[in-house]
Formats: structure tokens, C-alpha cells, sequence
């Protein structure tokens, strides 16, 4: 690399000084701006004044930029061709490549071989990580006749374009079905992605044979009540603000998580470390396990029987709702059965639900947009967003009767199957396109591509 031009560090002016900053033509290049394949501008501009007194250095037009210092190195080694001239940061390196040396060649070959260069480069026992640039300088890579590096960049750019073509159309199939998933729990939500109990006894049954939603919860409550043993007692679940909430399908009746919560197993919010992984211990459910209504657990991380049994509150039975409450806020799944004995880690809430409602109904309704949207609204920052179980417990439920949330749930699940399915075989031919990616590389720089 040290043979290939002429090496150009860069600084920063000082932001103190005005004069450095205002009214700047000259794009001042840094990391963030490292984005792109090519350079034409920079998010900020410094005047002339900057260069003649600062660290910072301009580079020509056709110039090779690449980051030198960053968290990114970890995976990705960024690399540039400017355009224009520009300055530099103090975490970038330009190149001005010798006339044999096609600048666009040198950036493909760069990225050919950032693996190689990001294990061999890179600088250990520092808190950003950085390359070493003696040893970076001293990396080789195969350099062609000029008139072949040109011919290689031409067709690496005309299969990479067609790879990117290919690429953007699976973009739009992965957004499409992203919006179909939204719809779906739309029209579950708004009563409209199956026949109610109440069209069903108006064109197929003639006669009223279900139990509508009012009368539901209306049981369920009595059960509630009987069940937590403290007639005395007993508190009243918070029942929902109705004047407030728009008008539901024949049959349906408005309610709260409080009101569909176990009285003898009351909404609770994890505390528990994940700590060490422990060879055949609890399964414990975190933030990152739960998401579209599943939990992975395949991945799950294990802890100690010991530690996991001074947190009974979160004591996992199976048939709970689990609700993201920290970062990725609102994320919800019904804890599987084979979960039973785990434990949940903090920011993951629990709701234990009563029998006589269809748990997953209750969740698909945490999953519908509007819920998610309102749940956001009332979330707030502190290190990372968060969501206070309190607001989850009063949050408004749609309950059609049972038979119909049963129906509801089943169909939902047929389609998402197949939009899950869907989703499996566009990432795969995403991860495959990556590879092609880096096989045409691989033989554009081992002399088989042109």
C-alpha cells in the first residue's frame, strides 16, 4: 500500500474559531460521511483559513479515502473515492494514487480484502480501534496494467450494478411484506379479517349462539374476583376510559389488561441479570428473544436454578404475555409452554393472562400499528427508551367473544406463516447476494474475473 501514491493525513480546525467554520466551501470529510462508494460533498465545510491553520489537509479529486480510526473497523473497513477536493478529518487517510494505479481499482481492491486487512491491521489493546499504519502500509495487494485494472473495475461495476438492481428488488419485496403484516393485524384488530359471531348468527345460524364480549368479561371478572380468595378485599381492576375509544364490531366489548390479568399472578416487571450461561439451567427470556409474537428459543440464554428462584414474581408458567419494556420497547410473545420453570430478565414484562381469554388475541391486539404507536407515544427517555408497566396494565383491549378470537387467531396465523416463509427465503437470497458480492471480487482479484 506504501508504494501505491502519496499518503495525506488530516485534522480538525479548531471549533472555537468561527472564521475556520462559517461560510466554509471546502467539504471537510470524516467517518459519518464514509458511507458511499464515491465523494461529492460532506456534511460540514470549512473556509481556507482552516487549512492554512490547522492539521487538516486537502486531497485532489481521485483520491482513495479510507477510515483509519473507528468503532466500525471492528467489521468494516470504509473506503472512498472523492470526486472533488476535499479536506480531511483526523480519522481519515487519503491517497493520491501514482498514474498507473486506477483509483477506483485501489478502492475494490481494498474492499476485497478488508477481512484480510482488519485482521492483520488492526491495533489491539485500544479503547477505538484503529489500523496500524507501518503494517498497513506494508500490505500487498495484486496490482494489473492500468488498462486491465480498468477493464476489471468496468465489469465488477456492470455485475455489481445488476447485483444492486437485484438487491433493491428484494428491498421493496421485504418492505411489501412488512406492510402486508400490518394490514393483516389491521383487519384483525378492526374486526374486519373475519366473519363476527354476530354476521355469523345473521346469515349462517339464524339464532343468536354466542356469548358476546361484554358478557365475557363480565365472567371473567366474577372469576377474578372468586378467584383471588379475598371477597373483602378485593380491588377493582381499572376498567377503560370507553367515552374515549372508538366504536367496535357488534358483539365486542372494550377492556383492560388489568381486567384480563390473572388476580392470584399480578403483572410483574423482570429485574433479573443475565449473568453467567449456565450448562443446563433456566431458560431465561430477554428483550432480544422476543419479536412479531415468538420467542426464540433456540437462542435462549440459561442461568443458575439458584439465582433464578429469588424472582418468583417473574416465575414463568407458560401462556403469559411478554412485553418489551426497556429499549425496544412494545415487542410482545406468548411464553411458550416448554418455557415453563424459566424466568424473564429485566425489561421484559409479564402478564399472566385469565383462562377464558385467548392469549394470543392479546397479544396480536399489542400488535396491531395503532397499539404500537400509542404505546411509543407514552413511552420516555432515560439511557434508552422505556415503557412503564404501569401504562401497560391500563391499556385498552378490543374483546370479541372467545369462538371469534379463536377464528381471528387461526387465520392470522395462516397468513403470516406464509408471510414468514417469504420473509426466510428473501434474507437468504440477501445473504447470498452479499457472497456473490464478495465472490466477484474475489476473482477480479485473482485475474479470473476479465
Amino acid at each position: 500500500m506504501g508504494d501505491l501514491g502519496r499518503w495525506i493525513g488530516g485534522g480538525t480546525p479548531s471549533k472555537a474559531n468561527p472564521r475556520f467554520w462559517t461560510d466554509g466551501k471546502i467539504p471537510w470529510v470524516s467517518p459519518k460521511d464514509m458511507k458511499v462508494a464515491f465523494i461529492d460533498d460532506a456534511e460540514d465545510h470549512i473556509t481556507e483559513d482552516a487549512v492554512a491553520q490547522s492539521a487538516t489537509s486537502v486531497i485532489e479529486a481521485g483520491s482513495v479515502l479510507i477510515v483509519v480510526r473507528s468503532g466500525i473497523l471492528r467489521h468494516t473497513l470504509p473506503v472512498a473515492v472523492t470526486r472533488r477536493q476535499v479536506a480531511l478529518n483526523q480519522d481519515l487517510k487519503g491517497l493520491k494514487p501514482r498514474e498507473n494505479v486506477d483509483a477506483a481499482y485501489l478502492a475494490l481492491a481494498l474492499k476485497a480484502f478488508e477481512r484480510d486487512i482488519l485482521h492483520t491491521c488492526t491495533k489491539t489493546g485500544t479503547t477505538v480501534q484503529s489500523l496500524e499504519l507501518p503494517v498497513f502500509l506494508r500490505f500487498q495487494i495484486p496490482v494489473a496494467p492500468l488498462a486491465e485494472q480498468r477493464r476489471i473495475v468496468e465489469e465488477i461495476e456492470k455485475q455489481f450494478t445488476r447485483l444492486d438492481a437485484g438487491v433493491a428488488a428484494l428491498r421493496r419485496v421485504q418492505a411489501n411484506l412488512k406492510r402486508y403484516r400490518a394490514a393483516v393485524l389491521k383487519a384483525a384488530c378492526d374486526g374486519r379479517l373475519v366473519l363476527t359471531e354476530a354476521d355469523l348468527d345473521a346469515t349462517e345460524r339464524g339464532t343468536p349462539a354466542f356469548e358476546p364480549g361484554e358478557e365475557l368479561l363480565a365472567r371473567i371478572l366474577t372469576e377474578r374476583r372468586y378467584d383471588s380468595g379475598r371477597r373483602g378485599k378485593y380491588k377493582e381492576p381499572t376498567a377503560p376510559n370507553v367515552a374515549s375509544l372508538p366504536q367496535l364490531p357488534d358483539g365486542w366489548t372494550w377492556a383492560t389488561a388489568e381486567q384480563l390479568n390473572l388476580s392470584t399472578r399480578p403483572c410483574a416487571y423482570g429485574v433479573l441479570q443475565p449473568g453467567e450461561n449456565v450448562l443446563g439451567g433456566v431458560p431465561l427470556v430477554r428483550v432480544g428473544d422476543i419479536s412479531n409474537g415468538r420467542v426464540d428459543t433456540a437462542n435462549l440464554k440459561r442461568i443458575s436454578p439458584a439465582i433464578a428462584a429469588q424472582y418468583p414474581r417473574t416465575h414463568l408458567r407458560g401462556g403469559e404475555l411478554a412485553i418489551t419494556l426497556v429499549g425496544a420497547i412494545g415487542r410482545t410473545a406468548i411464553i411458550p409452554e416448554s418455557l415453563a420453570g424459566g424466568n424473564t430478565a429485566r425489561a421484559v414484562g409479564i402478564i399472566p393472562l385469565s383462562g377464558s381469554v385467548n392469549a394470543h388475541w392479546v397479544e396480536i391486539w399489542f400488535r396491531n400499528p395503532a397499539k404500537v404507536a400509542e404505546l411509543d407515544s407514552k413511552s420516555h427517555e432515560v439511557a434508552r427508551k422505556t415503557l412503564n408497566l404501569e401504562d401497560v396494565r391500563v391499556v385498552s383491549i378490543a374483546l370479541p367473544p372467545l369462538a371469534e378470537q379463536t377464528r381471528i387467531v387461526a387465520e392470522i396465523e395462516r397468513r403470516l406463516s406464509v408471510v414468514n416463509e417469504l420473509e426466510a427465503v428473501v434474507d437468504a437470497n440477501l445473504q447470498r447476494a452479499s457472497r456473490l458480492r464478495q465472490s466477484i471480487l474475489q476473482k477480479a482479484f485473482t485475474g479470473t474475473l476479465v
